[in-house]
């Protein structure tokens, strides 16, 4: 079976098919770094990391994946206010920990472009929106711009709305002229502080928050790129707005729609008004994050993913007897470690080329952890089946943890490093704990970051 992909535009599955040969190009719209994370974000960076791993590990391709950071925005802004602090350093400590909980879960990328960067491309993205007739300068002179959604007549192609059944801003205010039309630009406050404004043809003031991602994918994947992903919750206004002013600046954009379902508690929405929000700092005190991600990805990705202490339980059952299985066969084969595709489960490859389908690759895979431990079991040759468990772990981003004995002299030693690293991070001082983790690197050790705590272990 060739790769399929439901695109969540047209509602329907789809041959995927590159642009560019052999290449694909993939945006994810990440976090707005006002506050820490939570247990959605997590479960997108893992729905697509999934994506990105499957089609350059199972189809060969090479994989361009960038995932924005909006580092300004009006709830940074606010949140700064509140908490009595710089809203730059807020955002960064905050991205901080946006980086630890990724890397923790092995969902880390490699272009991670900041919207603060790119406010330039935004201006002139937005001019090219005037000179078209799609954007306006608000009519009140305040120095605010806005996408005319009604001079778009496919608006609302990616959700499948009629502009006129759909709700707009409760009023015309601030210079719009329709309830429909979205901010392109804002002009500065006067409570605002004067490093959140750049200078721009309609005034001081920075990019509203859709014109982000559509000025960023122009200027890192071109004017069209293959794949679109992020949160269901995503889907309207943000990406409708993007895809729209994207189309209307005459860019071709994305060409599949990708977005991942949301995560429940015991069935119902998570919500701070049902008061059963789960802090990802709960979420890790349940288990490894191996098992994490392991949970995180065992509901298809287009499906509700539902919380429980059961279902993470379920998982770090589940990851224990994949382990077992690898430690116990690695004593008994010589079978390389790495990476190899051929050794991958027609029943694996067949589920993840249906649309990425991983609640059946892990049924594939616990076959083969199955067929493996009979085949200890009864002295029998286990090459082949740790051989297809390790190709398969890859692909799934998932770790075997393996226990090294060590000499108390060198425990020692890398528990006071750990804890001066901690210290030099907990001052800013990342330089040095950059220098530490270097150190530990040299002296074969690998460490890994989770929100609660730092781990560590030996290489080889």
């Amino acid at each position: 079976m060739a790769l399929q992909i439901f695109d969540s535009k047209l509602q329907s599955i789809r041959a995927f098919s590159p642009l560019e040969a052999g290449k694909v190009s993939l945006y994810v719209c990440g976090p707005t770094v006002q506050s820490a994370p939570h247990v959605g974000h997590l479960r997108s960076a893992v729905a697509f990391d999934l994506v990105a791993r499957w089609l350059r590990l199972g189809n060969g391709l090479d994989v361009r994946m960038v995932r924005n950071v909006t580092d300004i925005d009006d709830k940074i802004l606010v949140n700064a206010a509140e908490q009595g602090v710089d809203w730059q350093a807020l955002a960064r400590d905050v991205e901080e920990v946006f980086n630890q909980v990724y890397e923790s879960i092995n969902a880390s990328v490699e272009f991670r472009p900041h919207a603060t960067d790119h406010i330039a491309d935004m201006i002139e993205l937005i001019e090219l929106l005037i000179s078209r007739g799609h954007a306006y300068a608000a009519t009140d002179g305040s120095g605010n711009v806005f996408f005319d959604a009604g001079s778009w007549p496919n608006y609302g192609e990616l959700t499948n709305q009629k502009l006129e059944n759909l709700e707009g801003e409760a009023d015309a205010s601030h210079g719009r002229k329709n309830p429909h039309d979205f901010a392109l630009w804002k002009s500065t406050k006067a409570d605002e502080p004067e490093s959140a404004a750049w200078p721009s043809p309609w005034g001081s003031g920075r990019p509203g928050w859709h014109i982000e991602c559509s000025a960023m994918t122009r200027a890192i994947l071109g004017e069209a790129f293959d794949i679109h992903g992020g949160g269901l919750d995503l889907r309207f206004p943000h990406h409708e707005n993007e895809l729209a002013q994207s189309h209307a600046a005459g860019f071709e954009f994305a060409n599949y729609w990708m977005h991942n379902g949301l995560v429940t508690v015991g069935g119902q929405k998570m919500s701070k008004s049902l008061g059963n929000g789960v802090s990802v700092e709960e979420l890790f005190e349940q288990g490894s994050a191996n098992a994490i991600r392991y949970w995180l990805g065992s509901a298809h990705y287009r499906t509700t993913l539902d919380y429980s202490p059961e279902n993470i339980a379920d998982a770090v059952g589940a990851m224990s007897r994949i382990q077992n299985f690898v430690k116990r066969a690695s004593a008994k084969s010589s079978t390389s470690q790495k990476f190899n595709a051929d050794a991958l489960p027609q029943p694996f490859v067949d589920a993840m080329n249906n649309d990425f389908g991983v609640p059946a690759a892990l049924a594939a895979l616990h076959d083969s952890v199955r067929a493996g431990n009979a085949a200890l079991d009864s002295g029998g040759d286990v090459s082949s089946h740790l051989a297809s468990v390790l190709s398969m772990l890859e692909v799934l981003g998932l770790t075997v943890d393996e226990a090294v004995e060590v000499d108390e002299e060198l425990a020692a030693r890398v528990g006071s490093l750990i804890e001066q690293r901690r210290a030099a991070r907990d001052n800013k001082d990342f330089a040095l704990a950059d220098q530490i983790r270097d150190e530990l690197q040299q002296m074969g050790v690998t460490i890994e970051d989770t929100p609660t705590q730092t781990t560590w272990s030996l290489n080889g």
